[in-house]
């Protein structure tokens, strides 16, 4: 379980990601809350991040870049609308994560495939192995 200082990192980034258009939409605020509630930060808190500056904290794991970069993706996908900004911008927080770019552009692509852009967890996992062997 990641520390306070990276819980709050990890919803910061995706407020951050979240306001790309200038305007947090309530399928993606809902979102956000229920990911603030996985990570039992309390609605007061999560509600301050909105308005407050944190400092930002790459994911110290692999698995947790992964993780991280899949919510990343989940969000921004819940309002079922997609950029260019959007999907160059999260490309390049994955770079930013230290994750492999042909993992993160074959994951871009693939999503299209699934319902909702929904990529299985399995496959995501299964796509960064391939990129790490």
């Amino acid at each position: 379980m990641p520390t306070n200082k990276e819980k709050l990192s990890i919803l910061s980034e995706m407020i951050s990601f979240a306001k790309v258009n200038n305007k947090v939409k309530e399928s993606e605020y809902d979102f956000l809350f229920s990911v603030a509630q996985q990570l039992e930060v309390s609605k007061k808190t999560f509600d301050s991040l909105f308005t407050s500056h944190v400092e930002h904290v790459i994911p110290k794991s692999q698995s947790e870049r992964i993780l991280q970069f899949h919510r990343l993706v989940l969000l921004m996908n819940v309002d079922n609308e997609q950029d260019i900004n959007e999907v160059k911008r999260i490309y390049d927080i994955g770079l930013k994560m230290g994750l492999p770019p042909g993992a993160i552009q074959q994951v871009l692509s693939i999503m299209h495939k699934y319902p909702n852009k929904v990529v299985p967890p399995d496959m995501l996992i299964s796509i960064f192995k391939s990129h790490y062997n």
